[in-house]
């Protein structure tokens, strides 16, 4: 069966790149778009096994309307990558057959452990499909020939560290708490809803993503829209964009926040549900006050 790879950012990049790459499988088609877009979507052919991030982590790009562009009735598998947006986006997991996330991200857990949630037509594709490469330890799920039960029965390879194993269990016992997924989705709803106001009003900073159905809600990018930053080479720019964080962690307002390495310069802003809007709304006077000292600086040697 043929194999379609989306990608539109550096970690689908690296879905794409194994495809080609590494596997260097037959019948490969990739379809990808620069940072801040998607590729089309329309011409996915669903016959063959689609491999796409749902949540396009460093370019603040999600695939749009909760799936309606998968089909039902599709012929392959979809495989999804859905770590920057598993208990912050209502997934539609009729649509999906293989879905990995770790416990990073919305629940703010430990990044190196990682789930996967299989359809039974994805199990229905492993009791009959027999690879003919070699498939390292670590990834064989298979025993005797069929889908090996036992790593969904709580079964590991190795031991975990039972500290990161009881961190992901107290996440999710805070998620119960709350009130389980759907107050997750409203407070990750409510601080995108913050983020985007701020922006609406603030003249100089606007969405990496144009095109506000495929803005990511999670993991959202920001670029200086400014016309006194245009001289900067991207270089330049980016070192002195990188300057708004480190000044707003020197006063304890907020951290880390610029743009992932691969993206282009700008800010990457995390609005999961482990933050409150309170503290958002508290961090953008600080960027406001970052930018402004900034600017008065670029303008004096301009001048």
């Amino acid at each position: 069966r043929g194999v379609d790879i989306l990608s539109w950012e550096n970690f689908g990049n690296e879905w794409t790149k194994d495809g080609v790459q590494e596997l260097k499988l037959d019948n490969l088609r990739t379809f990808t778009a620069p940072f801040g877009e998607l590729p089309d979507l329309s011409q996915i052919d669903f016959n063959n096994d689609v491999v796409f991030t749902w949540n396009g982590t460093s370019s603040g790009v999600m695939v749009p309307d909760r799936g309606a562009w998968i089909p039902a009735d599709r012929g392959g598998l979809t495989l999804c990558d859905a770590t920057s947006c598993i208990f912050g986006v209502d997934l539609p997991w009729d649509k999906l057959d293989a879905v990995s996330w770790s416990w990073q991200k919305v629940m703010g857990g430990e990044a190196a452990h990682g789930m996967i949630a299989l359809s039974p037509r994805a199990v229905e594709r492993l009791n009959t499909f027999h690879p003919d490469r070699p498939i390292p330890k670590v990834f064989r799920m298979k025993k005797n020939g069929k889908i090996n039960p036992e790593p969904f029965e709580g079964a590991t390879l190795n031991t975990p560290s039972l500290l990161c194993v009881e961190d992901a269990l107290d996440g999710l016992k805070w998620a119960e708490d709350i009130g389980g997924l759907p107050v997750l989705l409203g407070r990750v709803q409510s601080n995108f809803e913050a983020l985007s106001r701020w922006v609406e009003r603030t003249p100089w900073i606007d969405f990496l993503a144009t095109d506000p159905k495929v803005r990511s809600c999670t993991s959202v990018t920001l670029k200086i829209v400014d016309p006194a930053f245009d001289g900067l080479s991207e270089d330049d720019l980016r070192k002195t964009l990188r300057r708004i964080p480190k000044m707003c962690e020197a006063e304890g307002a907020g951290y880390d926040f610029s743009e992932h390495r691969a993206a282009p310069p700008g800010f990457r802003i995390w609005c999961g549900a482990t933050v409150e809007t309170s503290d958002l709304e508290a961090l953008f006077p600080w960027i406001e006050w970052s930018f402004h000292q900034i600017r008065a600086e670029l303008a004096g040697e301009a001048a």
